[in-house]
């Protein structure tokens, strides 16, 4: 019998998650980008203790992991630019929307009953081992409660989750450090989040521009990562900030200097944005965990990856329930 929240090297324990899977029961695993919450996608109630563990909006869809390109199509349509895109970019951290195909299995639970799902390969070898060993598509948020920092390690898994998931592989660190890049294709490409794969990337893959839509969402989600509150420690964001209160929890980059504050975590002390990327949710989770009752940022630069990371400090930083 699993005892809920347990620890387990993933190397030993592939098998046991699938089961566990198959069974309908939660599994946390890893990703190059963040921890994910793991439940069988075809299933409604093993897609509802997701939303139940981490107390997420049923509004917000769910990006559902597969083993390869030929599992993908097999639930959704594929038209030319996905096809490039899945070319140049999968596996990894790119999430694709598509349109279902007629008779998909997927759970209208898991794409917040809309026409579209969103689908991801990841670049992992121990997720790629489990969505082989499990066989089905495996629908998976980041691994923590709804609206905070999400886990980049198994502890933060368990810190978060606790008892609310069967097992926790563990993997590792995150080597990425974000959520990935999602974008739509049809009518026309249409970047719904930022991440590691920026526009750039993907126009040059396309051959055609990537629109990025307007803020505000009224209107269904099409995508996760678009709560303007999302990502959040306990502390408050102070951003772009040049000077920290003396109790303060101070964020910075590079040689930037920001004076004052308590407690300082650098993403990079060489100014590398990747770097960057692959620090800030352990960052803000050790500042929060310090008791800091404000974080103070230091600007960040906002080009390349940089413009995920404002992405994810802006939305950390936003009025909470917003």
């Amino acid at each position: 019998m699993t005892m809920r929240g347990r620890i387990a090297p993933a190397v030993t324990a592939i098998g046991e998650a699938a089961g566990l899977l198959r069974a309908g029961d939660l599994v946390a695993f890893p990703t190059e980008t963040v921890y994910g919450l793991g439940a069988d996608a075809t299933r409604d109630t093993a897609v509802a203790k997701i939303f139940a563990a981490k107390g997420r909006p049923q509004r917000n869809p769910l990006i559902v992991h597969v083993a390869d390109a030929d599992a993908a199509a097999a639930l959704a349509h594929m038209p030319p630019a996905a096809e490039k895109l899945a070319q140049a970019f999968w596996p990894g951290a790119l999430t694709i929307v598509l349109r279902r195909r007629a008779g998909c299995p997927v759970s209208a639970m898991a794409t917040a009953g809309l026409d579209t799902v969103a689908i991801r390969i990841p670049d992992h070898s121990v997720a790629l081992a489990l969505l082989r060993a499990v066989a089905l598509p495996i629908a998976a948020p980041s691994a923590n409660p709804s609206g905070k920092v999400s886990p980049t390690t198994a502890q933060h898994v368990a810190d978060g989750l606790g008892e609310r998931v069967a097992l926790i592989l563990d993997g590792g660190p995150c080597r990425v450090g974000i959520e990935s890049t999602v974008v739509a294709v049809e009518p026309h490409p249409v970047l719904l989040r930022p991440g590691t794969i920026g526009r750039e990337a993907l126009e040059a893959v396309l051959g055609a521009p990537v629109a990025v839509p307007a803020g505000g969402h009224d209107g269904p989600l099409l995508a996760p990562g678009q709560m303007e509150s999302h990502y959040a420690p306990r502390a408050a964001l102070r951003l772009n900030a040049v000077a920290a209160g003396a109790a303060d929890g101070v964020l910075t980059f590079g040689a930037i200097a920001l004076t004052g504050g308590a407690m300082r975590r650098n993403l990079s002390e060489r100014g590398d944005l990747r770097e960057a990327a692959a620090n800030l949710y352990a960052a803000l989770r050790e500042l929060d965990a310090a008791g800091v009752a404000v974080i103070a940022v230091a600007p960040i630069p906002d080009t390349g990856i940089g413009r995920a990371i404002n992405d994810r400090l802006r939305r950390a930083a936003a009025p909470r329930g917003a």
